[in-house]
This record gives structure tokens, C-alpha cells and sequence, in this order.
């Protein structure tokens, strides 16, 4: 995760939102990796959890990622958390919470919600503060700058 932040920083000094993920197969090998590229690419798809899932399955050769880890600097938006359902991710390790759009726990679940067809294991809250305090940092940064 510590990585992650790191890579997350460079984003978002870069323009973009500051998120990043890594896929990482049963082995813990990394077979995907994304950052925030909506604004690079300007496309709303762009999350960095949707850029390390199509990396991994592309890479695996299968979309089913049942023995595969997603580590990610903030919390799922309710897009990318309906696509690790999808993608039947095995377990989702999170840093920051996200109080307004976190769909894995904090405004809703949709890893547990009756109309997932798959249940991942979740692990929120890894540093945690590291992870607030950058991005609450980077918003009060754009927050500043005219236009």
C-alpha cells in the first residue's frame, strides 16, 4: 500500500485525482496496475481499479479474478465496486474510506448487497490516515487554483 501512495502522489501532481491499484494474483505476483487516467484520457472509465482489472484479466487471459487481491488507495466508487463483483475479486484491500461515494462499506456495500452474485473479502482502513491526509491535501490544492 505504501507503494501505492507513492504512485498515487505522482498522479496526482499530474492533474489527476491521486488513486492508484494493483492487481495481485494467488501467488502475489502484480498482473495489473492502474492509476486515475479520466483526465489524461478524459474518460469517465478511467479509475484506477477499472485500468488494474482489465490489465489483470487481460494478462490472465480470463475475466474471473476469484484468487486475485485488488489493493487501491481509496475506497470503490459504486462503478468500480459493481466491477470487482463482476470480475469476482477475491478480497479488496482499501486505504482511504470515502464517506461521500465509498460503495464497499461507507455509504453503501454492494460486495454484500442481495444482488451481488459474489462475495468478496474486504479490508478497509489500510493507512488509512496516509491516505485521507493525501487526498484531503490534493482537493484543498485544486480547490485553490482559479478555473
Amino acid at each position: 500500500m505504501e507503494r501505492l501512495l507513492r504512485r498515487a502522489e505522482a498522479l496526482g501532481r499530474s492533474g489527476e485525482v491521486p488513486v492508484s491499484a494493483v492487481v495481485l494474483d494467488a501467488k502475489g505476483r502484480t498482473i495489473g496496475f492502474g492509476g486515475n487516467q479520466r483526465e489524461r484520457d478524459q474518460d469517465p472509465l478511467g479509475h484506477a481499479e477499472l485500468v488494474a482489472v482489465r490489465q489483470a484479466t487481460r494478462i490472465r487471459g480470463d475475466w474471473r479474478l476469484n484468487d486475485c487481491t485488488l489493493l487501491v488507495t481509496l475506497e470503490p466508487c459504486p462503478m468500480c465496486a459493481g466491477a470487482l463483483v463482476q470480475a469476482r475479486v477475491g478480497h479488496l484491500i482499501y486505504a482511504a474510506r470515502d464517506p461521500k461515494r465509498g460503495a464497499m462499506g461507507s455509504t453503501l456495500h454492494l460486495g454484500e448487497h442481495t444482488s451481488a452474485h459474489h462475495h468478496m473479502q474486504v479490508t478497509g482502513g489500510v493507512l488509512e490516515t496516509e491516505a485521507s491526509a493525501m487526498l484531503a491535501s490534493w482537493f484543498k490544492l485544486r480547490r485553490r487554483k482559479p478555473g
